[in-house]
């Protein structure tokens, strides 16, 4: 974790660190990682944006490098609405009335979730595949084969065994993950050494189970956010300009030739299938990730 400049700012429940580039005064954008991954996905972007005079935040999500919970008795939820949260306590912190976000994975659903529910607060949106929020009421009923094949982890993560197996291999899984779900990425395996670090933290497993349990309804979410999980339900439309960026070879979920999303999206909307590109979107295709942004932030 070393080399990069963090910062520590206290929320309501976190010390929540991050990554910042650029002037301080300028239009603020907040890159937000998934799982597994880190800010070192955003390390070819945040520059570039920062030279073109905009103010670059990049979060660690809960359970991530130096991100801490402040209290004990806290729950370590993964859950989609304790991410959203942590975005909105981090523009409130950092007194950010309106930002630019850009997520995938993790990061994008806390994205897609703040656009929908508080889109006063977003000037734009970029997703990495199209609508990220949840839909847990209907997360049991049974997908294709091929779908459930490539959603074997979360269902590992569903038994004490796979609790056991991230605690002891974390590193050894979340590499093999990065390789199956960014099948054609050839320098995937020079940079995830730059990323692994991030997962030791000590509540990653922990919120990361939680995470793949609530979704599908196996573990209770945190009693303060049934609020939000509630509003989620409803799938609410995202009215802020949004672009979305799929990857072809996606080993999650490849993009689709008809886009399934168009109807989420009440707004300026556009899809833009990657080729060539797996999961890890930012990383695997940073200048179709900052045109993207930029086409939303100057036209």
């Amino acid at each position: 974790m070393t080399g990069y400049a963090i910062t520590i700012t206290r929320t309501p429940r976190l010390d929540l660190a991050y990554e910042e580039h650029g002037p301080t005064i300028g239009e603020p954008i907040i890159l937000l990682h998934g799982f597994p991954y880190s800010p070192r996905a955003y390390d070819e972007i945040a520059p570039v944006l920062a030279a073109k005079g905009y103010r670059v935040i990049v979060p660690y999500l809960r359970g991530y490098g130096p991100t801490r919970f402040t209290r004990a008795d806290t729950p370590r939820s993964g859950q989609q609405a304790a991410l959203a949260q942590d975005l909105l306590d981090l523009m409130d912190a950092l007194s950010l009335k309106q930002v630019a976000l850009c997520g995938y994975d993790w990061g994008g659903r806390a994205a897609c979730i703040v656009a929908a529910l508080w889109p006063e607060r977003v000037r734009c949106l970029v997703t990495g595949d199209g609508y990220n929020l949840q839909d847990i009421p209907n997360s049991t009923r049974p997908r294709d084969p091929q779908t459930e094949h490539r959603l074997w982890y979360q269902y590992y993560f569903h038994t004490p065994r796979g609790v056991e197996g991230l605690t002891e291999n974390r590193r050894a899984l979340c590499e093999l993950l990065w390789r199956l779900w960014s099948p054609t990425w050839k320098k995937g395996p020079e940079l995830y050494p730059l990323s692994a670090p991030a997962f030791d933290n000590p509540d990653f497993v922990e919120v990361v189970i939680h995470s793949y349990r609530h979704r599908f309804m196996y573990a209770p979410g945190d009693p303060a956010l049934e609020w939000m999980e509630e509003a989620l339900t409803r799938q609410p439309p995202i009215s802020v300009p949004t672009i979305s960026l799929c990857g072809a070879d996606d080993g999650v979920g490849p993009a689709p030739e008809v886009d399934d999303d168009t109807e989420h999206f009440t707004g300026r909307y556009e899809r833009r299938v990657l080729a060539g590109v797996g999961h890890n979107i930012p990383e695997e295709a940073p200048d179709a990730t900052v045109k993207a942004l930029l086409d939303l932030l100057e036209h």
